[in-house]
């Protein structure tokens, strides 16, 4: 029996290995994590990560062919293929702070792996991981080695939060990077066949370690540079009444464009975009490509734009101030159908108006009050660091609220931001909302959901991203 161990149980791991164990009924499968409540929490019916279809598949396959466990060590040493799916935060201080990642979870996880292994190891990168760090953990595992052999692989996840269970059921690709030895190509191989219990051969792309490494940031680089690039021309589409809905549409039925990925937004978030292109940035920096740095700077540099300028709009529309106002802000997930905060754009847009006084009432469907002060409150790459490391007690900010329905999140203020795509803020009865709000009510979809015709002949003053603008808008200023 193959035994496949994943340091991680995160976002990644748990769900990634949830599946293998699924497909593959002949493999046991273990999951270890050093956070005790992390690993209670999947062994329970709360499962610390919400997914869709994730549930079921662990309900179905925990304490057959698939375990969850604190003791890293014993089932390291056992397995024949050890996954890594640790985090790799951007590091806070240091050389290449604010750009670099931080590999020292890593590098602990390699040097535990070369202190208990006993027998050969193929080791399979599964975190997002910069260019070259298959050769630094190489290095370790060498250097330690007692004589066992490792294969470093490198095997890059794509999945998207809300559909991961699907992306992981049929990927558009599996992607395999591995040395061009011998050996190198046996372990390819044989993570290969793991793969192809389910997935067709023809997806399943094997490639050397580094064109693996650098496919991951490469893709997910291009699909912030989409969102960027859409975002862009919404500020366009508002400064001269074309709606951006209708130019998106257009260029999007461009065969070599396609259409996925061209909603405007507030912004992008996700644990990966940001993180991903800063690291981009600084391998580029460091082998002398100043122009390619810059040049995919500027997609973070957008997106902050676009933060800015929504915040901007609110607040000029509101008579240029929301000092004491209240402000509801439905949706706080960077996106619908997870529960996930790590960068989302409402972090700073709530910050940006609480910079300016403005009292938050907060709605979300999965996202619980103590993440949301969590968030509020800590510095920008905190959240990728262990949660012992985060600030303890969220200083609780007496501005914010956090509520568990949007009529309540709704009633008195003088403004809504919608800040998240769930699909229940397109069936809101707004009509109810207006009558509960202060006059003029106004609403900022950040999201592009709701119908800004009937908003209107509601009585709202509607401001949507790229759309042309209300009336009441067009002599406030877009960025103050």
């Amino acid at each position: 029996m193959v035994k496949i161990c994943c340091i991680g149980a995160g976002y990644v791991g748990g769900p990634t290995m949830a599946v293998i164990a699924l497909k593959c009924p002949s493999i046991e499968v273990a999951v270890v994590d050093i956070s005790a409540p992390r690993i209670a929490a999947w062994n329970s019916d709360q499962l610390p990560i919400y997914e869709p279809g994730l549930d079921e598949i662990v309900k179905q396959c925990r304490g057959k062919n698939l375990f969850f466990s604190t003791a890293v060590e014993k089932h390291v040493s056992e397995a024949d293929i050890i996954f890594v799916s640790v985090n790799t935060p951007t590091k806070t201080q240091g050389l290449g702070a604010g750009k670099a990642a931080d590999l020292t979870y890593w590098e602990s996880a390699a040097r535990m792996i070369a202190d208990v292994s006993k027998s050969n190891k193929i080791v399979v990168e599964k975190s997002t991981v910069p260019v070259k760090t298959a050769e630094a953990i190489e290095k370790i595992l060498t250097h330690n080695s007692k004589g066992i052999k490792y294969q470093i692989l490198s095997n890059p996840e794509f999945l998207a939060e809300g559909t991961a269970i699907e992306d992981l059921f049929s990927p558009d690709r599996v992607l395999i990077g591995g040395r061009e030895t011998p050996d190198g190509q046996k372990a390819t191989q044989a993570l290969k066949e793991v793969y192809a219990h389910w997935v067709p051969e023809d997806r399943i792309i094997t490639t050397n370690l580094w064109s693996a490494e650098l496919s991951k940031l490469a893709a997910n680089a291009f699909l912030a540079q989409r969102i960027s690039s859409v975002n862009a021309m919404s500020a366009l589409c508002e400064a001269t009444g074309a709606n951006i809905s209708e130019v998106a549409h257009a260029v999007g039925k461009d065969t070599r464009i396609g259409p996925k990925f061209l909603n405007a937004s507030v912004g992008f978030g996700g644990s990966c975009f940001q993180k991903d292109i800063l690291n981009l940035v600084y391998i580029c920096e460091c082998n002398g490509l100043t122009e390619v740095a810059n040049y995919w700077k500027q997609v973070i540099k957008v997106n902050d734009y676009q933060k800015n300028r929504f915040v901007n709009r609110v607040v000029s529309s509101m008579f240029n101030t929301v000092s004491g106002k209240k402000i509801a802000i439905l949706g706080f997930a960077f996106k619908k159908d997870t529960g996930d905060t790590r960068e989302t754009p409402a972090i700073d847009v709530c910050k940006g108006l609480l910079g300016d006084k403005a009292q938050l009432s907060i709605y979300d469907l999965q996202v619980t009050e103590d993440q949301i002060r969590r968030d509020l409150s800590m510095k920008k790459f905190d959240w990728d660091h262990p949660i012992h490391l985060q600030p303890m007690s969220p200083a609780a900010v007496k501005e914010v609220s956090v509520v568990w329905d949007a009529y309540e999140a709704t009633k008195g203020a003088h403004g809504i931001c919608i800040l998240t795509e769930w699909d229940e803020f397109k069936t809101l009865d707004y009509k109810k909302i207006f009558d509960n709000m202060q006059k003029p009510a106004f609403l900022f979809d950040g999201r592009n959901v709701v119908d800004v015709e009937k908003l209107r002949e509601i009585g709202f003053i509607v401001y949507s991203i790229g759309k042309p603008l209300d009336a009441w808008l067009k002599d406030m200023p877009a960025m103050a």
